[in-house]
C-alpha cells in the first residue's frame, strides 16, 4: 500500500489555510475599529454636553453631533480648543 500525497494538494490546503485565517481576520478587525469609533463618539458627546452645561454662564457653547463629538472623541482636550477657536473664528 503506497500512501502518497501530492505537493499540489499540501500546497491548496495550505493555501486554503491561509485564506480562511485572511477572511476571518477581515472580518474581525473591522468591527474593533467601528466599535472603537462609536465608543469615541459617545465620550465625545458626553463631554460636550458637560462643557456646554458648565459654559452656559461663560456663554460658550458647542453645537452636539456626530462631526464634533468624534473629534472631541479622538482629540480629547486639544479637540475641545479647536473646535472652540473654530467656533469663534466662523
Amino acid at each position: 500500500m503506497n500512501i502518497s500525497i501530492e505537493y499540489n494538494i499540501i500546497i491548496a490546503y495550505l493555501i486554503g489555510l491561509f485564506l480562511l485565517y485572511l477572511l476571518g481576520w477581515l472580518l474581525v478587525v473591522p468591527k474593533k475599529i467601528l466599535l472603537r469609533i462609536i465608543i469615541n463618539g459617545i465620550i465625545g458627546g458626553l463631554i460636550l454636553f458637560i462643557i456646554n452645561l458648565i459654559g452656559k454662564s461663560l456663554g460658550l457653547y458647542i453645537a452636539i453631533n456626530p462631526v464634533t463629538a468624534l473629534v472631541v472623541g479622538f482629540l480629547g482636550i486639544p479637540g475641545i480648543i479647536l473646535l472652540i477657536i473654530l467656533q469663534h473664528i466662523v
